[in-house]
């Protein structure tokens, strides 16, 4: 598959999985976005973790609010991403902390602590499609993916999506695409193979 066709491949997954995703009412997207948090908060990795980054969602993404609420209240150390020239800077967040909106509507720390990679123990990374072999398909800006391979091997790589968001079959990749370890989403956890 040549680099253009890829491009196109891609966009087809996100304009197919986000129209069904922006269909779902806001009532169902919250009550699945609880029972997703609920799923994540059980993995033992997250419950052994010192150090989650998580990340602020915007429009029809599952809602973190209850995941980063826990997380917190958990006495976990919660980071946030922040997009720094083109590179994902981990910053630590606290509720109340200061927000700023991207130029693409999320939410990402005004200032705060910068984490370095090493210290995280769980990724949660976000997708608007996986599939069951932990390949993402993300939004296009490849940030997640350049910044996974800096993180220490043994950290948990997790998205979180609604079922709907896990495809049957392969999601066109290339070799610069870093997948997840493993899939919570409102009924089931999917665990993947990390990569090589």
């Amino acid at each position: 598959m040549t680099g253009g066709e890829l491009k196109r491949a891609k966009r087809t997954v996100r304009t197919e999985v986000r129209t069904v995703r922006d269909a779902m009412p806001s009532a169902e997207r919250r009550r699945r976005s609880a029972a997703i948090a609920e799923r994540a908060l059980s993995l033992a990795e997250v419950r052994d973790a010192g150090v989650v980054l998580a990340f602020w969602s915007f429009g029809s993404e599952v809602d973190t609010a209850p995941l980063l609420r826990a997380l917190h209240e958990g006495g976990k150390t919660v980071a946030l991403p922040r997009i720094v020239e083109g590179d994902l800077e981990p910053r630590v967040y606290s509720p109340g902390d200061p927000l700023e909106a991207t130029s693409f509507g999320a939410l990402e720390p005004a200032d705060g602590v910068g984490l370095d990679p090493g210290e995280i123990d769980v990724i949660v990374t976000p997708a608007v499609a996986f599939d069951r072999s932990g390949r993402r398909v993300g939004y296009g800006g490849g940030f997640y993916d350049r910044f996974l391979p800096r993180t220490r091997g043994d950290a948990l790589r997790l998205g979180i999506a609604f079922d709907l968001q896990v495809v049957s079959g392969d999601l066109p990749g290339g070799g610069f695409d870093v997948r997840v370890d493993a899939i919570a989403t409102e009924t089931a956890v999917v665990r993947c193979r990390r990569d090589a």
